[in-house]
């Protein structure tokens, strides 16, 4: 693989890491006034008006006309959909920490997807570095683990599902640009997601969805839009299981927002989770000649 695009792949996920980190402290506080459902469905509405915009404004609608991705996007979508309502239920009965470390699991759902599966080649220094990488993850969050619960047990379904949708994500990639795909996406989710609501007889109020807007605005934008274009960037450049480990690194970043914001203390554990989580940024950047 070419190095260049192998650290543009390492750079588009440092940003999509910085981004998802913001995921669960804007997640949470929106469900105070509103659903998860209806969190997830004005969040998924705002992600569909935004990359319309920056379509129109380059000019790519061709590209959401391409009937040869539709197939991939549509399963794609029933993927990634999964996942998002398997974790926004989870955060109802859940922990951040219990969260962050089972979501740790997707590493080794997207290593037999796409290692053991699919036949894709990894080095052993990356391996390796995905160790390290759950490794500082678990020295952060497990001394606050709480005892596995549903709300477990769907992040752990959450993240089984999710290496299917970034396999067929990836095949789409290939056709047309990541704006065009998440468009696509978001239009296919926000309908999926509204049949659950009607079926569930989710209620709200204008009042409840406006007292949450600025915390569905920022998931919409940042976290379901922005950072969704720096993961399908990256997935394109490098594998996804390579990926999956750089986004381990994740609860760190969660950790750091909530010290700025929320002014949580970082911990002696947390300090010391930086050892192998560097170990593990370091191991995953040496790349070889053979992918």
């Amino acid at each position: 693989m070419n190095l260049r695009k192998e650290r543009e792949g390492e750079l588009a996920m440092f940003f999509e890491v910085l981004l998802w980190g913001l995921f669960p402290i804007i997640t949470v506080p929106s469900y105070k006034n509103v659903s998860p459902l209806i969190s997830l469905e004005i969040s998924t509405i705002f992600t569909v008006i935004f990359f319309g915009i920056i379509i129109s404004a380059r000019k790519k609608w061709h590209e959401v006309f391409n009937t040869s991705v539709y197939k991939d996007v549509f399963f794609a979508t029933i993927f990634i959909i999964s996942f998002y309502l398997f974790y926004y239920f989870a955060l109802k009965y859940t922990s951040v920490g219990n969260a962050s470390i089972v979501a740790l699991s997707e590493t080794f759902f997207s290593y037999l997807v796409f290692n053991v599966w699919k036949k894709e080649y990894i080095p052993k220094k990356h391996i390796l570095g995905a160790i390290f990488m759950i490794m500082g993850a678990l020295i952060i969050l497990l001394p606050n683990i709480k005892a596995f619960n549903i709300g477990d047990i769907l992040v752990l379904l959450a993240a089984a599902v999710a290496p299917f949708g970034n396999f067929l994500q990836r095949k789409a990639r290939s056709k047309i640009s990541s704006e065009s795909i998440m468009f696509l996406r978001g239009c296919i989710g926000s309908i999926m997601i509204l049949v659950f609501i009607l079926v569930f007889n989710v209620k709200t109020s204008i009042y409840e969805i406006r007292s949450s807007m600025l915390f569905l605005l920022i998931n919409g934008i940042l976290i379901f839009g922005l950072s969704k274009i720096f993961w399908l960037e990256a997935i394109h450049r490098i594998n996804v299981a390579k990926a999956s480990a750089l986004g381990a690194s994740a609860p760190l970043v969660t950790l750091f927002f909530a010290w700025m914001f929320l002014k949580s203390a970082l911990t002696s554990w947390q300090f010391l989770s930086l050892i192998p989580v560097f170990l593990g940024i370091y191991l995953l950047s040496r790349n070889n000649a053979k992918h």
